[in-house]
């Protein structure tokens, strides 16, 4: 059937044809989403329930595991009884700013545009036109609010921040998804029925697969010398309810659910109506060295890291834990920390985990070391070795055998083996889970005890180099050598690396050769190419590297960091001026602090003295994002911005802290190796210049930017009330205030 339209659209009749074709459209089915029943009411609910228990079941069980899982019964079953699991179903769901008045409002305007159409006169167009233009404001406002409330309940959660950033700018936040098939290393194929079994078989094999490529050495004293035994032994005593409580009160409110779809925000919302049966199963735990079996089972979300989307090797394992084992393991690792600090068993330089210690100081140890070699016109090699899945091979019965020389004896030891032993995970994809899998070897990712142990394991390293500084941060080892010679230089780090090789062989540690980088400070001579060479195999010499997340380079100008903080902050601003529309001052100034000023004081005190000519460019991007905070124009003076906002200029950030690490050495609270960086002013008379710091003779300009010169005549300068303050938060108070 074919004609002409009489229509006034164009100066020719249109001409319109129809077909009568039989096309089946794909009805578009949603699945259904399921979630749990939780607000108010039925934590309160649960809460009440959870009070009135009778727990005698519990008390009365000798056995740790029995005794969990009684407690785990009944809370599993009061929990589904309480916030039961519905279907949801919310058409709105995309734009959760409709509030149900707003809903009920978009009905209306559209009950309203139905008439206009059926009456067509002047007086329900504008009636019509008039609501739409009134909703829409609200709606935007409506809008608005909700984006930054939500900002503000998760200003200490960046990865949140930028979800909800994306999800402004691309109206609507990105699922993750898996593709259709994967393919494991030897090629074969898996459906997305079979990918979480082909996922769990590679993540549970990983670890020992690469333990068993490790070739088997001889000991000698030279690559595994004796570990000096502890005669002091561990006591575990038992822990009380209100240790317990405010263990579980400083854990973060994450949504993450474990193996029992149980997560941290509903353990505390009800930790004190559970309170006393969990002080009796975890004291049971230490009492008798067990750890409960069903507190062994993690969920294993796998992660795209980069690469082809359906290989394996391109994911990573990420395992939640159950919920009640965090705050078994916080306890066990509470009293383990306090003993080995309490006994100096972990080396000075050893950085990571450790309270009061940080990237930074790591960062400042490393170029304190080169700079002193530089100015007494040395060489210096630094090595960045790299480690393949180092938590993944770790082996259990040297862990043990370590343990028990450290100190860890008797029923702590055997706890330890209980919880090592017998782990299982299984991986879940979407809808499907695969069955659950023994684990082997290594320490369970993603737990609290996981990087003291491997703290512990890794500790005798730092015996095979007399002659070499080691610096290591967990899993991340650096080396460095320094010396006249530059003859000996290479002999020695060769030497002293090929012992390393044989005591990481020994104790099962992958070190990937491809991956490790060499890097020469000083003026090496470049005619001829030093060869640092590890069991045969050539190590790539560099000129920058990344080190603990600082961009290092061999002439320590930090001009490869500078330009990686460049790219990165141009980026978080270009997000935050595309989403300015809709969110208010305070929300552009929180997405400022989440977002932008953490690149910028990220080892700001390192990097940051330096030539005020490097860092003009950053000092341009700062006020760059200063104007989009305060929606100002591109050519407006940012004196009066950074006033009313209270934000400090880059020069000024290097300068606090740098004085906030410099406050920390005049209360010795610094590891001893920068600790003795800070010499104070000797003298028996309390002069003006107390609490002063020697000033060091230098001979370089590299040297002069160091934070132990810089800082030095920093803190010299600061007025004795500044100096004299009880703690650092009133110290930093005082210091924006002068």
């Amino acid at each position: 059937m074919s004609g002409l339209m009489i229509c006034d659209i164009t100066d020719h009749l249109p001409v319109f044809a129809l077909f009568d074709i039989n096309v089946k459209t794909k009805k578009i089915i949603k699945e259904p989403v399921y979630k749990r029943l939780r607000n108010e009411k039925t934590m309160n609910a649960l809460n009440n329930d959870l009070s009135r228990q009778n727990w005698n079941s519990v008390y009365r069980e000798k056995d740790v595991d029995i005794a969990y899982k009684c407690f785990l019964e009944i809370f599993r079953s009061l929990y589904n009884k309480n916030c039961p699991i519905y279907k949801f179903k919310n058409k709105f769901a995309k734009c959760p700013w409709l509030t149900a008045g707003l809903q009920n409002a978009c009905k209306k305007k559209n009950n309203l545009y139905k008439k206009f159409l059926k009456q067509r006169t002047r007086e329900s167009e504008q009636r019509y036109k008039s609501y739409k233009n009134k909703l829409t404001e609200i709606t935007r406002y409506s809008k608005k609010v909700y984006f930054n409330n939500l900002l503000n309940e998760n200003k200490y959660n960046v990865k949140r921040v930028w979800e909800i950033l994306n999800n402004i700018i691309k109206n609507g936040t990105k699922k993750r998804t898996y593709p259709d098939y994967f393919t494991d290393e030897k090629g074969q194929s898996y459906d997305i029925n079979e990918a979480a079994n082909g996922l769990n078989n590679y993540f549970v094999n990983v670890g020992p697969e690469l333990a068993a490529e490790i070739p088997k050495c001889k000991t000698s004293k030279d690559n595994n010398p004796p570990i000096e035994r502890i005669p002091h032994s561990i006591f575990l005593s038992d822990v009380n309810e209100n240790e317990l409580i405010s263990i579980v009160n400083n854990f973060k409110s994450k949504n993450s659910k474990d193996c029992e779809d149980i997560d941290m925000k509903v353990v505390k919302k009800v930790i004190h109506s559970v309170a006393k049966p969990l002080i009796y199963i975890c004291n049971l735990s230490l009492q008798t060295g067990r750890f409960p079996n069903q507190m062994q089972i993690a969920k294993v979300i796998p992660i795209y890291k980069s690469g082809d989307k359906h290989q394996f090797t391109n994911y990573r394992p990420v395992s939640l834990l159950p919920q009640f084992s965090k705050i078994l393991e916080k306890i066990f690792n509470d009293k383990l920390a306090l003993f080995i600090e309490k006994y100096n068993i972990i080396n000075e330089n050893q950085y990571g985990f450790r309270e009061n210690r940080s990237t930074s100081l790591a960062i400042i140890d490393a170029v304190e070391e080169i700079t002193n070699a530089l100015d007494k016109k040395k060489y210096t090699a630094g090595i960045f070795i790299d480690l393949k899945k180092a938590f993944d091979t770790l082996n259990h019965d040297i862990l043990l055998d370590k343990l028990e020389v450290y100190g860890i004896r008797g029923l702590a030891l055997t706890w330890v083996k209980s919880y090592l032993t017998g782990r299982k995970q299984f991986v879940k994809i979407d809808e499907y889970t695969s069955e659950t899998k023994e684990i082997s070897c290594g320490v369970p990712q993603g737990s609290i005890l996981g990087p003291l142990l491997f703290n512990i394991y890794i500790n005798d390293i730092f015996n095979v180099s007399k002659l070499m500084k080691l610096i290591l941060f967990a899993d991340d080892t650096n080396i460095f050598y320094s010396t006249d010679n530059q003859r000996e230089l290479i002999k020695v780090v060769n030497t002293e690396l090929n012992n390393i090789k044989l005591w990481m062989d020994y104790n099962k540690l992958s070190l990937n050769l491809n991956k490790t980088k060499v890097m020469f400070f000083g003026n090496y001579n470049t005619n001829k190419e030093p060869s640092i060479v590890i069991n045969n195999v050539l190590i790539e010499r560099v000129t920058e590297i990344k080190f603990l997340g600082v961009f290092i380079d061999d002439k320590l100008s930090w001009k490869p960091h500078i330009r990686h903080i460049q790219t990165k902050v141009s980026k978080s601003i270009s997000i935050v001026n595309k989403s300015k529309h809709i969110l208010g001052y305070n929300s552009r100034y929180l997405l400022y602090c989440s977002l932008i000023l953490p690149y910028f004081t990220y080892c700001i005190e390192i990097w940051g003295n330096n030539y005020k000519s490097s860092l003009h460019s950053l000092f341009l991007l700062q006020k760059r994002a200063v104007r989009v905070v305060h929606k100002a124009g591109y050519l407006d003076h940012t004196n009066n911005l950074f006033y009313q906002s209270r934000l400090l200029k880059l020069h000024d950030l290097v300068d606090f802290y740098t004085a906030q690490l410099l406050y920390r050495a005049s209360w010795k609270l610094l590891p001893s190796n920068i600790q003795k960086q800070f010499l104070e002013n000797e003298g028996g008379y309390r002069l003006r210049g107390c609490r002063n710091f020697k000033i060091k003779l230098i001979r370089t300009t590299k040297k002069s930017f160091c934070v132990s010169v810089c800082g030095t005549k920093l803190w010299n300068s600061l007025s004795n009330e500044l100096k004299q303050c009880s703690n650092i938060q009133i110290f930093k108070k005082m210091y924006k205030e002068t």
